[in-house]
């Protein structure tokens, strides 16, 4: 990110980040080239961590997808129908959200990781 901000000539409207990790590290380098995040650049980022809503709620993060390591569960169950001789569907959809800096403050007590 340091570099793309370093590069003449160059404006950048959004950034995404494929894991909130590296938004927040890209925000570390918005902030030291002098331009806000979120104001200046549009942040979206996914994994929805923590993190990403400590980020949102200080307004530097725009949005992040969830992508819920919290899988298990899910998993397990559709093993055992499995087992059991029970059918599955062609595609197991994963509850996972999207979650705009609008809603972090209220989302954040929830997270789970």
């Amino acid at each position: 990110m340091e570099a793309f901000l370093k590069a003449e000539g160059k404006k950048i409207n959004v950034l995404y980040a494929h894991n909130d990790d590296m938004a927040i590290g890209a925000i570390q380098a918005i902030e030291e080239a002098g331009l806000k995040p979120s104001k200046d650049i549009t942040i979206i980022s996914i994994d929805a961590v923590k993190g990403a809503f400590e980020a949102m709620m200080a307004g530097k993060l725009d949005v992040t997808v969830e992508c819920s390591p919290l899988l298990g569960p899910q998993l397990m169950a559709a093993t055992k129908d499995l087992v059991a001789g029970k059918p599955l569907p062609k595609r197991i959809v994963t509850e996972e959200s999207i979650f705009p800096m609008e809603t972090a403050a209220r989302e954040f007590p929830k997270r789970k990781y």
